[in-house]
C-alpha cells in the first residue's frame, strides 16, 4: 500500500517542530486545488495519522506549513511581515504504491525538504 506522512524539525532549537499546521492540497493540472487533508503536527513534530494512505493517485500535491505562527508561538522575534510565514513544498506523485515521505526542517529564515522512505 502507498502512504504520504511528514514531520517537521526545528532547526534552531534542535527539536521536533510540535504544534504546526499543515494542509495537503492535490493541485490540478487545470490550476484548481482540491484539499485532501488539514492537521497539526504532534509533540515529535509528525501527524497522528498518514496524509493519504493506500493506493495514491498519481499528480502534483502541495503541503505547506505555517512555520511562522510556530516561531511567533514560541516568541522568536520574527520581523512583519516574517521572511518564511507559510512554507509550500510542490511535490509529484507517480507510484501509487509507493512511500512518500516528505519532511521539513525549518528554521524562521530557511528551509530544507527531501523524498524519505
Amino acid at each position: 500500500m502507498g502512504h504520504l506522512s511528514t514531520h517537521v524539525l526545528d532547526t534552531v532549537n534542535g527539536r521536533p517542530g510540535a504544534g504546526i499546521a499543515v494542509t495537503l492540497d492535490r493541485l490540478g493540472t487545470d490550476g484548481t486545488r482540491e484539499r485532501m487533508a488539514e492537521t497539526v503536527t504532534n509533540a515529535d513534530g509528525r501527524t497522528d495519522a498518514l496524509l493519504l494512505a493506500g493506493s495514491l493517485v498519481p499528480g502534483s500535491y502541495e503541503l505547506t506549513f505555517a512555520i511562522g505562527a510556530y516561531f511567533r508561538g514560541l516568541g522568536t522575534a520574527l520581523a512583519e511581515p516574517a521572511f518564511l510565514d507559510l512554507v509550500p513544498v510542490r511535490f509529484g506523485i507517480a507510484e501509487p504504491e509507493g512511500r512518500y515521505h516528505v519532511p521539513l526542517l525549518a528554521s524562521p529564515w530557511s528551509y530544507s525538504t527531501y523524498r524519505g522512505s
